[in-house]
């Protein structure tokens, strides 16, 4: 798939049903709508969500508000935007855990990525960079890295911010991918990781590019390579992990979706809005500065992503183990 980077209840005849149906579409939204972030404000997803929520806003002729559900790896957002009126005045900026590792990190789910949502439009994705402290751990490439883990299996520790999130995710399968053996330690959010890091108690870790840029001014904190397929923007001369390991590629990516049954033409609208508001200059530029990739695609691409990353993070994860109540 290629990504470009630019029921309503029925009456009691068929008639009147589509003549109710079109009506609603011409004057939706008629009201405030909610956009559901299922992380805390701070972070990456919520600069994301109300920087183009408010333009989106503009775009509809209705305020769009960001409402922040966090919990339990996004399920208490996820289930919220799931079970409510599929109207168009809810929807959720999922994520890779929503949409795809959580099928398989979890042994019961209280929502289907499949089934209870419809995609709106693939939003963006976050550069990952492999970070490692120099001092902790000699290295200064990912061939040496190998090298390394190799000479000795499951000395090396590495940092994520938490069991099956998308850095503990591109550890595991830069590991199953380069056939070595690494040690994860899970910490509570990127913020700690990184601290144990810096301090040289962890040697490596996988982790945004925005949180990574802040640390690059430590002379022991080094960025040897980018989990995109090639070269990232933000890092010039830094190569990605794929010089040396085939094939990998790892991103943190997002997504809009509404609840199942929410009408075509208002998820139309959606993603209309979506797209003008993501093609500003002055919003493209502000998310590019974040380390962010914006990203635009019709429902169906979005649907046809989904499938392809719960398909590859099924593998890595069951391979490893991986498992969450």
């Amino acid at each position: 798939m290629t990504i470009t980077r630019r029921t309503f209840v029925a009456g009691s005849i068929a008639a009147g049903s589509i003549l109710t149906t079109s009506a609603f579409a011409q004057t939706y939204p008629a009201q405030t709508i909610r956009l559901i972030v299922p992380y805390p404000p701070g972070g990456g997803t919520d600069f994301f969500a109300r920087l183009v929520a408010t333009e989106m806003g503009s775009n509809l002729g209705q305020t769009v508000i960001v409402e922040n559900r966090p919990g339990a790896g996004t399920l208490i957002g996820a289930e919220a935007v799931a079970r409510a009126t599929p109207d168009g005045y809810t929807f959720l900026l999922g994520d890779t855990s929503t949409y795809a590792s959580n099928r398989s990190l979890y042994a019961k789910l209280p929502y289907d990525a499949d089934k209870d949502f419809a995609p709106v439009t693939l939003t963006g994705r976050f550069a990952i960079v492999l970070l490692v402290n120099t001092d902790k751990l000699k290295v200064n490439s990912v061939k040496e890295l190998i090298e390394t883990a190799k000479k000795a299996p499951g000395t090396i520790d590495y940092a994520s911010a938490g069991v099956g999130s998308p850095f503990h995710l591109a550890g595991e399968l830069f590991a199953q991918a380069s056939g070595i053996k690494i040690t994860h330690v899970p910490y509570k959010g990127a913020g700690p990781a990184i601290q144990d890091l810096v301090s040289g108690q962890i040697g490596m870790m996988f982790v945004d590019f925005a949180t990574a840029r802040g640390q690059l001014n430590q002379k022991q904190i080094k960025a040897i390579a980018v989990a995109s397929p090639g070269e990232f923007s933000g890092l010039p001369g830094v190569p990605p992990v794929a010089a040396d390991v085939p094939g990998f590629e790892a991103w943190a990516w997002q997504g809009f979706a509404a609840p199942a049954t929410a009408p075509k033409d208002v998820i139309d609208k959606l993603n209309a809005a979506y797209v003008k508001a993501v093609n500003s200059a002055e919003i493209r530029q502000k998310l590019v500065g974040a380390g962010i990739d914006p990203l635009q695609s019709t429902p169906a691409e979005m649907g046809a992503y989904m499938k392809s990353e719960a398909a590859k993070w099924e593998k890595v994860i069951k391979t490893a183990g991986i498992k969450l109540d």
